[in-house]
């Protein structure tokens, strides 16, 4: 099934950097995720998580204007 896509794969020079370029960006965006979700402040996702609880916009955490 995947004989005539190989073959083409085959002929092109250069061809092998576009699987290791593919897990290199996968591989980088995820630890740029981790490092971004764990540089976040905890009072931060404290509001965050409380704030479907909140019932209108001025009981809401994150809202400077109280």
């Amino acid at each position: 099934m995947f004989e005539p896509i190989k073959h083409n794969m085959e002929t092109i020079a250069g061809v092998a950097i576009y699987p290791i370029l593919s897990l290199l960006i996968f591989f980088l965006f995820f630890v740029g995720l981790g490092v971004w979700v764990y540089s976040y402040k905890k009072e931060t996702i404290t509001a965050f998580s409380q704030m479907p609880l909140h019932e209108n916009k001025n009981d809401n955490p994150l809202n400077p204007e109280k």
